[in-house]
């Protein structure tokens, strides 16, 4: 007998096909069908939808699994849990793992290890460095057959620039995107937060925003040499985000992502030396945070990434200088993207889900982040208006370094639905 699925009365955004109604979505077995006979509506398992939103399930091209080698963080298993409670159906996987993942053994370990244990849909990304030291080009064409859809050595940056150079050149060659964490590693020696007002009156050494504007400059014109479509990560820069948009003006192949955190949250609420507001790159000025809310407004950055990053306890509660960078995001990025850009009546509900959904998915030619019909049934219903306090016991991730620890957030994920089956209903992984 088959899995027949309808969702009733919901409200059903859809937005690279322009749905926007009150409506239905039906679902047999693992995909979306148009419509259900007579008879297959007697036999469906019906959940109602009304007051909620019906959307393709979130995408996120930028996560840390930790898994293999630094499991005391996060895994596979905890880590598509806290997707799946985020509302996100599809996730690309950092190589920054122990040992890096800059082979292709490790990559076909990485793929055998969310085969058995993943709850949503994974796919890995390969180092463009052996070890990520930014020395030796990694194999890419091998990378490429073992399954990844991307190369980055996310959390560090190479700073060679005729490594780099050939790392685009190669990646090109097999229709790979670079992923490019933009960091100038002599400019931020020693930094721990963005140099300013904050890390002057907090004795805390400063991390320019120069340091990024240089690598961004330079991912750019490596990609208009080379022809290379290069992502860029986490942007943070107010001045970042003006040559991407001279890029894009010149047709250059340039697409990049902003976090939640950043488009949110700025520099001033590291002033009690809080170490969840420690990330990399650091939160800046509230001139770089509107600026790069606009650039998200304008179509100059492309989709919203959380750079989810898992650590222990004891990995953030120490003094500021020693803390691990980074904070865990895939939990609350849909509440902290609606509350900071829908609930403040600067983006509708269809921009921010087409900046979580097919806008992601397409920087990497992914098929997800629609509800088209024969697509995967891969569905997130959330309510945009409830609000939920974040709460360190109630995350599914191992970890909980979060900055909203103890706020409300307005925006509630009701249930996660992957290739037609329920994986969160909204309290409690179903697995």
């Amino acid at each position: 007998m088959n899995n027949i699925l309808w969702i009733k009365s919901g409200k059903v955004i859809d937005p690279i096909n322009n749905r926007n109604d009150i409506g239905d979505v039906f679902v047999i077995d693992d995909k979306i069908v148009s419509d259900l006979t007579s008879q297959q509506k007697k036999e469906a398992k019906i959940l109602d939808a009304n007051g909620l939103v019906v959307s393709p399930g979130l995408v996120d091209i930028h996560v840390h699994l930790r898994d293999p080698g630094q499991t005391h963080k996060e895994s596979i298993k905890t880590g598509t849990y806290s997707a799946a409670a985020g509302g996100f159906t599809t996730i690309v996987c950092m190589p920054n793992t122990s040992p890096p993942a800059d082979n292709a053994g490790t990559i076909q370990l990485i793929k055998n290890s969310i085969s058995s244990r993943a709850i949503v849909n994974v796919y890995p990304t390969g180092c463009m460095t052996i070890g990520q030291k930014g020395e030796k080009l990694a194999p890419i064409g091998s990378l490429k057959r073992a399954g990844v859809v991307a190369v980055t050595d996310d959390g560090l940056c190479v700073q060679n620039n005729e490594l780099m150079r050939r790392v685009v050149e190669y990646a090109n060659m097999f229709d790979l995107v670079v992923m490019d964490h933009c960091q100038d590693a002599d400019l931020t020696d020693g930094s721990v937060m963005n140099e300013g007002h904050w890390s002057l009156r907090l004795g805390l050494k400063g991390w320019p925003n120069s340091a990024e504007d240089i690598i961004v400059s330079r991912n750019v014109i490596l990609s208009k040499y080379s022809g290379a479509h290069i992502h860029l990560q986490h942007i943070s820069s107010a001045h970042s985000i003006e040559i991407i948009r001279e890029a894009k003006k010149n047709n250059i192949r340039i697409t990049a992502e902003v976090t939640p955190h950043h488009i949110s949250l700025t520099d001033e609420k590291t002033k009690d030396y809080n170490t969840n507001f420690k990330m990399n790159p650091p939160l800046r000025t509230e001139e770089d945070r509107k600026a790069i809310v606009n650039g998200l407004l304008e179509g100059v950055i492309d989709c919203i990434s959380t750079d989810h990053a898992p650590h222990s306890d004891y990995e953030k509660d120490t003094v500021f200088d020693q803390a691990m960078f980074g904070i865990t995001g895939l939990e609350t990025a849909l509440a902290v993207s609606l509350e900071t850009l829908y609930h403040n009546k600067l983006a509708s509900l269809p921009d921010v889900i087409s900046w979580m959904t097919y806008k992601p998915s397409k920087i990497l030619g992914l098929e997800s982040g629609t509800l088209n019909i024969g697509s995967d049934a891969d569905i997130v219903l959330f309510n945009p208006d409830e609000e939920w306090l974040v709460q360190a016991d109630n995350f599914q991730s191992k970890s909980n370094n979060s900055p909203w620890i103890g706020d409300r957030l307005r925006g509630k994920v009701n249930r996660t639905i992957v290739k037609g089956k329920t994986v969160w209903d909204g309290k409690k992984i179903i697995s």
